[in-house]
């Protein structure tokens, strides 16, 4: 009898597995693309956007843009996710590992459930330290 639950128990745990979107991974997946766009459409309405030099509250639209400037000057070349929170339905933070033509970049992203949905309220971009 085990050995009838066990592969139908696999094949389960594997299909699940595969269903769940992670937000994290998703955002990671998008700014490895480089499309801004697509990022953008995760944004709230006002979101926190932190690039070097430059910290501000936003409006989608002008978060937009000053992404698409940053990713346009220093274009991904891989992404790393080296944390994940993910045990709070409502809330979802993670931290990605940028590297770029011009550098390593350590992003932070934070995602909160908003009408039903999760949506980007903050994004941390800041130059890697090296250790």
């Amino acid at each position: 009898m085990k050995k009838l639950y066990l592969p139908l128990f696999i094949i389960f745990m594997a299909f699940q597995g595969l269903s769940v979107d992670d937000p994290i991974s998703k955002v990671a997946g998008i700014i490895r693309q480089g499309n801004m766009h697509e990022l953008a459409a995760l944004l709230a309405e006002s979101a926190e956007v932190s690039i070097p030099g430059n910290e501000n509250t936003y409006a989608k639209t002008g978060a937009e843009t000053v992404l698409t400037n940053f990713f346009s000057k220093n274009k991904p070349v891989s992404v790393k996710i080296l944390h994940k929170v993910n045990s709070n339905p409502y809330y979802r933070f993670g931290v990605l590992l940028v590297n770029t033509a011009n550098g390593v970049y350590r992003i932070a992203v934070t995602l909160k459930e908003i009408n039903g949905t999760l949506q980007l309220i903050e994004l941390r971009i800041e130059p890697e330290k090296v250790k």
